[in-house]
């Protein structure tokens, strides 16, 4: 692998670690922000959900400036709005300033779960494409342990420590802004867009060991995958209902495996258990640290053994994890609960957590994967908003192991759909990959 893919892609993947940064740095300041303003439940709720609203958005409107002002253009201005986002909330003097800042920082992750596995996918090797655009996810990982041990070194600075909480994502937010004035356009997009000339000279970049013949029909192969064989000139058409159909399913099993519940709600779960004084711990420790290692390894195998086949390995993890944990709660069995939710981490770390980003960014034609992207992620974004909402209705209506029996049920339906619908998608090119997709050859695509 080139060093200067790896570069790009790094540089691209960068905008992940804000978005793990910004989503959970607020976890620092978030009860001091209640007490200096007098908030209630319903405006402080608010406020600590104003950045997943601007997610939603964000993720919904990415392809927008995704497809008409380039892949790179769109990643510098990401870091362009977390940066305000940064300064926005840490100089906020009252709560709406403080609330339409985090929204604002909120449109960039949206943006940036479009934007950034999409650029990475078009620049990347097919050979290397899958630990690439992978780098993306381990950078939100890292980025969220990164904010809990920021949150927990400037704790005791003073009364204004919340403010240096929040505003100190504007350092890196400068470095990924300056970095991303050093990567090239993506040449697909340059190539889409009829930009013949720019588009060859990238793909000479990254291959320069590719003879000028053989860049030339390269080129002419993402020309023509650019303009897609369709009688509608839309995403919604008949061809695209098989990427269309997987986009939404993966991210829908995403959330509706309660790995979002899981990781906002871990007190609230230890505490059901009998380990409330851990509970913070045991979140911002030991399931940080377990989402990271696990990353890890998702990533060194994702192009090894296959994005299908680690959908495969999540979801026996999944159902084993909550199967278990929902038993516990059912027996009153609470020493095992952790271990579960461990195993749960784990599991969602190398299948879905590993696989997501990677796989939306794969299974869409040139033209259509900035919309594929986006309909994968606000898919994505809109239950992981539902299911944080009505979790805590949920554990108070029903027993918590009824809650846990339902997401393992889900999972169950998750493996009956990676077993008959999922493509093998390692090592595709990606305009192979998606001609066969729009042909209906869903399954065993790997060559």
């Amino acid at each position: 692998m080139k060093k200067q893919i790896f570069f790009w892609s790094l540089v691209s993947a960068l905008a992940g670690f804000l978005f793990g940064f910004d989503t959970v740095v607020i976890s620092g300041a978030e009860k001091t922000i209640q007490a200096l303003w007098g908030l209630g439940a319903g405006l402080h709720g608010i406020a600590m959900a104003s950045a997943l609203y601007g997610t939603v958005i964000g993720s919904l409107l990415g392809s927008w400036p995704t497809d008409h002002f380039g892949r790179r253009k769109t990643l510098l201005w990401i870091g362009v709005l977390y940066l305000i986002s940064a300064v926005g909330t840490a100089c906020a003097p009252g709560v709406y300033f403080f609330i339409a800042a985090r929204l604002i920082g909120g449109l960039g992750i949206g943006i940036s779960t479009v934007a950034a596995p999409l650029y990475i996918s078009e620049i990347a090797p097919p050979k290397y494409r899958g630990r690439l655009a992978g780098m993306f996810q381990f950078n939100i990982v890292f980025g969220i342990l990164v904010a809990f041990l920021s949150n927990a070194l400037l704790a005791g600075i003073g009364e204004n420590a919340w403010r240096w909480m929040l505003g100190v994502a504007a350092v890196p937010s400068i470095l990924y802004t300056i970095f991303c004035f050093g990567i090239p356009e993506s040449p697909r997009w340059l190539l889409g867009r009829g930009e013949r000339a720019k588009g060859v000279a990238v793909l000479r970049l990254i291959q320069p060991e590719v003879s000028p013949v053989e860049l030339g029909v390269l080129a002419d192969n993402i020309i023509a995958a650019s303009s897609p064989r369709t009688n509608s000139s839309g995403f919604w058409n008949h061809q695209l209902k098989t990427p269309i159909l997987l986009a939404f399913l993966v991210a829908f099993f995403n959330q509706l495996s309660g790995i979002n519940a899981i990781l906002y709600f871990a007190p609230r779960i230890f505490e059901l258990t009998g380990l409330g004084a851990k509970a913070a711990l045991l979140q911002s420790v030991g399931i940080g640290l377990t989402n990271l290692v696990f990353t890890f390894v998702g990533l060194w195998l994702i192009d090894r053994l296959g994005r299908r086949t680690l959908l495969f390995i999540g979801s026996f993890g999944y159902i084993l994890s909550l199967g278990l944990a929902a038993w516990a709660f059912f027996t009153e069995h609470f020493s095992i609960v952790p271990v579960c939710i461990f195993a749960f981490i784990a599991a969602h770390a190398i299948g879905q957590g590993a696989v997501i980003w990677v796989f939306i960014s794969e299974i869409f034609p040139n033209k259509f994967r900035a919309e594929g992207q986006s309909l994968g992620c606000f898919t994505h974004w809109f239950f992981a908003a539902l299911l944080t909402t009505f979790f805590p209705q949920m554990v108070t209506a029903f027993p918590p192991g009824w809650v846990f029996l339902f997401f393992c049920g889900m999972m169950v339906l998750q493996l009956i759909w990676v077993k008959f619908m999922v493509p093998e998608t390692k090592g595709v090119p990606l305009e192979d990959m998606a001609s066969r997709l729009e042909d209906g050859r869903a399954l065993n695509c790997a060559p």
